[in-house]
């Protein structure tokens, strides 16, 4: 009991200072803080505009550090190479080298055949490029391209079938792979073990000889040395050398970086620039015909357990091992159980068109990007097809930026929170106040959308209000112009009959005068007497209310006396957006509005005063840090509404 006793005071102590450290925690997130507009920060914060760093200093910038910085940052075999895993990745990585290899071969050899080139040429391409893109090269997967109904009366039968049989088993091996995922310790080889297969049967049987199979043949072993490109062909060549770069780029970045989002690793797009520009200029060296990433090996090399790039590396020794020595091993290999490969492991691209569904429901414009670049690429062929994709997107991105979401924002009660009104049940908006906000940043192309979006959504026709405005004062001013005419007339009418009154006998009595027409005595008045009760007239005048707002005018006030504009969403902002937010303040300062601004990024902030945006009419007491601050700041310093406000629209 007695110990029982003692822990009731140390558990109640613990529970006081529990209390005490949320209490604490709770204090240090609220705060109490006076209202802050871009002035206020920049004397808080000491904020000045970025300094401009010139960025050739940086380059020429000498230093142990920067070099090895330089160094892995181009030769990035030297940053994940001694990381390599070899107890997980090694099996695999060695397994899929050897598949793309072997696939890598016949490939080689059609290729070369195709341009023209001795087939030998073609395992020079597998061999030079993949192992630069190996040494520079951040793609993990990536492995260094339609007359198909026309031939088919032209088919062998024996060959179809040959590709028939490979196809169904590949197909099987993959369905146990994707079945024993978990019970197996590797996948199983089936590319690796269907080519040596095949060319023991085709061995065995004489399938080129007794049914007419075409297979690899014979190759050539040795390397030939290095040879200097002709330069007399670059004039000939440049454009078509820009449009291969440029194609096999988007091509290689593309599967790049979807292999990267599936595997959860990054993909440099410069380096692979890099990579495959020093892939082609070594390989041109030794009279390789261009390259770029294969989407059938890149597959195959995923598939069948590669995991870095020294599968690629694997790949090409072995490329290198059969242009040495091991060439004639493989001249009984059908080509189409070659065929088959390829076909079996582009399933995964040909389920890509189960996406038109998905990206329906999820993103249509996508989905028309999806559509415009599978059609331009079927139709145009692949340079002009990427070229009108590239367009298209670009197009697009201007539209997007056209048709922003638009709205008035309102106060979520007891918050400092500003949520949508049309979306928020909760949320009201501040009575006096409209807070604006657009979606997407403000610039030329969408500047005359946001003016227009924002008059009709504060309800009020500014345009009309202004026009109306004018028009009554310039009538005003039409009938200030009558009367002093008119004055002027009275006044020359009344000089001339007071030297026609200069014949009145001085001896007439002052009884006499004073029983004259009084009309006759406002004559007698001279002209400085009648400009100094004009003048006192005057001085009345000015203390009365000023006859050129709107209630004075009998126009409709607008519901509001202030009007903030929530620049969140602007990320730059042009001459134009500059030309459009003056001419917001100056039309809505017309109508009796004020206007703020508020939540600009620091970025923006630098802009708008490099463009001279703020000026003795606009300065940064206009500009608050958050949106909240403003309203408040609104609220304080309100303009007089009317007693029944009236909203008017254009009929």
């Amino acid at each position: 009991m007695g110990l029982a006793d003692a822990s009731g005071p140390r558990d109640t102590q613990a529970l006081l200072s529990a209390t005490q450290a949320v209490e604490l925690r709770r204090r240090d997130y609220h705060m109490e803080r006076p209202l802050l507009n871009q002035e206020h920060l920049e004397e808080l914060g000491r904020w000045g505009s970025a300094p401009r760093t010139r960025q050739w200093r940086t380059w020429l910038q000498c230093s142990h550090a920067r070099a090895r910085a330089l160094l892995l940052q181009h030769l990035p075999v030297l940053v994940w190479l001694p990381r390599y895993p070899v107890r997980d990745w090694l099996l695999g990585d060695l397994l899929s080298g050897m598949s793309v290899a072997i696939m890598q071969l016949p490939q080689g050899l059609a290729y070369a055949l195709l341009a023209g080139l001795p087939p030998v040429f073609g395992l020079y391409s597998s061999f030079y490029p993949v192992f630069i893109y190996f040494l520079f090269g951040t793609s993990r997967h990536i492995s260094v391209v339609l007359e198909v109904c026309r031939k088919l009366p032209q088919s062998k039968v024996s060959t179809v079938v040959t590709a028939a049989v490979a196809g169904v088993v590949l197909l099987v091996v993959k369905l146990l792979n994707d079945k024993l995922q978990r019970q197996l310790p590797m996948p199983i080889p089936g590319e690796l073990l269907m080519l040596i297969g095949a060319t023991g049967i085709s061995y065995g049987m004489g399938l080129k000889h007794i049914f007419g199979v075409d297979v690899v043949g014979n190759i050539s072993a040795g390397l030939v040395p290095p040879v200097a490109p002709n330069t007399q062909l670059f004039s000939k060549l440049v454009g078509s050398a820009f449009t291969i770069a440029v194609v096999g780029f988007a091509i290689a970045i593309s599967l790049g970086k979807i292999f990267a989002l599936r595997h959860g690793y990054r993909v440099d797009s410069n380096q692979e620039l890099v990579a495959l520009g020093l892939s082609n200029l070594v390989g041109g060296i030794f009279q390789c015909f261009p390259v770029s990433c294969s989407m059938s090996r890149s597959l195959v090399q995923e598939s069948t357990g590669g995991n870095s790039q020294v599968a690629g590396a694997i790949s090409s020794l072995f490329i290198l091992l059969i242009i040495v020595k091991l060439g004639e091993l493989f001249r009984d290999l059908p080509k189409a159980v070659l065929a088959a490969i390829i076909i079996v492991n582009l399933k995964g691209m040909l389920r890509q068109l189960s996406d038109v569904c998905s990206l329906w429901k999820a993103n249509r414009a996508d989905l028309l990007i999806w559509l415009v670049t599978f059609a331009a690429t079927i139709l145009l062929n692949l340079d002009l097809g990427l070229m009108v994709s590239v367009v298209f997107s670009l197009l697009l991105v201007v539209v997007r930026t056209q048709m922003p979401h638009y709205s008035i924002l309102g106060q979520v009660p007891n918050t400092d929170i500003y949520r949508d009104v049309a979306e928020y049940s909760e949320a009201k908006e501040v009575p006096g106040v409209k807070v604006f906000r657009s979606s997407a940043t403000v610039y030329f192309a969408n500047a005359d959308f946001y003016s227009d979006a924002l008059k009709q959504r504060c309800g009020v026709d500014v345009d009309f209000l202004i026009s109306q405005k004018k028009k009554l004062l310039k009538k005003r001013e039409q009938l200030k112009l009558k009367q002093l005419q008119k004055e002027k007339k009275l006044q020359k009418q009344a000089a001339s009959s007071k030297g026609a009154s200069v014949s009145i006998n001085v001896n007439t009595s002052l009884e006499d005068m004073r029983s004259n027409n009084v009309e006759d005595c406002k004559v007698m008045v001279s002209p400085g007497d009648k400009m100094e009760d004009a003048t006192a007239n005057g001085q009345e005048d000015s203390k009365a209310p000023d006859g050129s707002t709107l209630k004075a005018l009998g126009l409709p006030q607008p519901d509001f006396h202030s009007l903030i504009l929530d620049l969140g969403a602007l990320s730059f902002v042009d001459t134009v957006c500059l030309k459009s937010l003056k001419n917001i303040f100056h039309d809505f300062r017309e109508i009796e509005v004020e206007v703020y601004m508020a939540a600009c990024h620091s970025p923006v902030v630098s802009q708008l005063e490099a463009g001279h945006f703020f000026d003795a009419s606009i300065t940064k007491k206009h500009l608050f840090a958050s949106v909240h601050d403003a309203v408040t700041f609104a609220l304080q310093h309100p303009r007089p509404v009317p007693d029944s406000p009236v909203s008017v629209t254009r009929l």
